[in-house]
């Protein structure tokens, strides 16, 4: 029987750390539970190079958001231009949270009072993946955990361009706030300070910052889209592929250069299968396509002769 699975969750890529990353926050976060884990088979090998029977990907969530981590291999790194918001109720608790999650990791902005909140840091931990800690979210927030997106460099400046793309294309979407920066600093003004908005049910924030990072978006960090049906396939790819381009395994990288995976909500019970024929029969399926084509993950899966 297929998980009921929200309409986004977030994609992270490690070096085959998964295992290990996901112990570590379970030990970090109290509302933290494992769903899933898929290991890789021989076949596909030409392109994953891992080890057959090695784990591929764990699926779990924090505080209700889901994510997937995968044993990708050493080809690409988490950076901040993706991070992740944790709204805590208190100072107590966002400096538990800094003191687990700083372990082994590198401090971006030191945990303190700041003119925007009582306690707040910035972190990366010591698997790449940053976090922003806060005290005294807004109520209308209603997500323990929410996505920020960092727009520098050659993307600096598209933030707003890219809320109003997202929110066209993802049903029930609305933008909530955008606070722009004044004039004579040094970000140019009107430029997004801070924005937040809804994909679907999904909160999301999203900002521009005219400082020198040396960072960009890429695929360590990616944006999972659960599709029900090959309508729902068709839509998103096509929609989100706009001025973007097409990679391998259902992923895509949009105009701003973020990562999505469009994949059907049918492949994880698919990849779980106790037949290892039948699982190998979709991972064989799968690496060799692009835009995910429901039926032919479903015609491998049952093979020819049933």
């Amino acid at each position: 029987m297929t998980r009921q699975l929200p309409l986004i969750s977030h994609g992270l890529w490690l070096d085959n750390q998964a295992e290990e990353a996901v112990q570590f926050y379970k030990s970090v976060f109290p509302d933290f539970k494992i769903h899933s884990t898929a290991y890789y088979g021989k076949e596909g090998f030409e392109q994953h190079k891992r080890p057959e029977g090695s784990v591929m990907v764990i699926n779990f969530e924090i505080f209700g958001t889901e994510f997937q981590v995968i044993n990708g291999g050493p080809v690409f790194k988490m950076n901040p231009s993706v991070s992740y918001f944790i709204l805590c109720d208190s100072d107590r608790e966002a400096e538990n949270f800094w003191n687990l999650l700083v372990d082994g990791g590198k401090i971006l902005m030191p945990i303190d009072k700041y003119e925007w909140s009582e306690r707040y840091g910035w972190l990366q931990d010591k698997y790449g993946l940053s976090w922003q800690i806060y005290t005294g979210a807004p109520n209308d927030v209603n997500q323990k955990i929410c996505a920020s997106l960092m727009f520098t460099g050659e993307q600096h400046g598209r933030a707003e361009e890219a809320i109003d793309f997202y929110t066209s294309i993802f049903k029930n979407s609305e933008i909530q706030g955008i606070m722009r920066y004044p004039a004579g600093g040094m970000d140019p003004e009107g430029t997004v300070m801070h924005s937040q908005f809804k994909l679907g049910d999904h909160v999301f924030m999203a900002m521009d910052s005219a400082m020198e990072h040396n960072f960009q978006f890429n695929e360590a960090l990616s944006f999972i889209v659960n599709c029900r049906t090959q309508e729902e396939i068709d839509y998103y790819w096509t929609k989100l592929l706009d001025g973007g381009h097409p990679q391998e395994c259902g992923w895509l990288k949009d105009k701003f250069g973020i990562s999505w995976q469009v994949v059907p909500v049918q492949l994880e019970a698919m990849l779980l299968d106790e037949d290892k024929w039948r699982v190998a029969r979709v991972m064989k399926a799968f690496f060799q396509m692009k835009k995910f084509d429901i039926q032919a993950l479903e015609k491998a899966f049952l093979g020819n002769d049933e």
